[in-house]
């Protein structure tokens, strides 16, 4: 059983910034592709961003593209989502998830991941 746990998230002003983790176990975490997802109050679930089974390709939502940096350490079992210049919109529980495909390159689509995280609460106050 795969099991993905996120930690890092919290209260923010505006501007500022915070770094979410996400440790895999239960699979072999280097072979498969990692995502992010958020769910804003009131809101569908939404891709974030999405790394690749060995780092070497990121790809974010439009919104995100210059604030979040998706990385990974696959020697830790471990991807980060750094988020830089937050924005009250960006208040929301984030999401890590594990990608269907062995050595693939991440997907824009849920249903292309099939392992969850518990969430963790991001805010961003104004």
């Amino acid at each position: 059983q795969v099991q993905l746990v996120e930690s890092g998230g919290g209260l923010v002003q505006t501007g500022g910034s915070l770094r979410l983790s996400c440790v895999a176990s239960g699979r072999t975490f280097s072979t498969y592709p990692m995502g992010w997802f958020r769910r804003a109050p009131g809101k569908e679930r939404e891709f974030v961003g999405a790394i690749s089974w060995d780092g070497t390709r990121q790809f974010y939502a439009d919104s995100m593209k210059g604030r979040f940096t998706i990385s990974r350490d696959n020697a830790k079992n471990t991807e980060f989502l750094q988020m830089n210049s937050l924005k009250p919109e960006d208040t929301a529980v984030y999401y890590c998830a594990a990608g269907t495909l062995k050595y693939g390159m991440g997907s824009r689509r849920q249903d292309d991941y099939d392992y969850w995280g518990q969430g963790t609460q991001v805010t961003v106050s104004s």
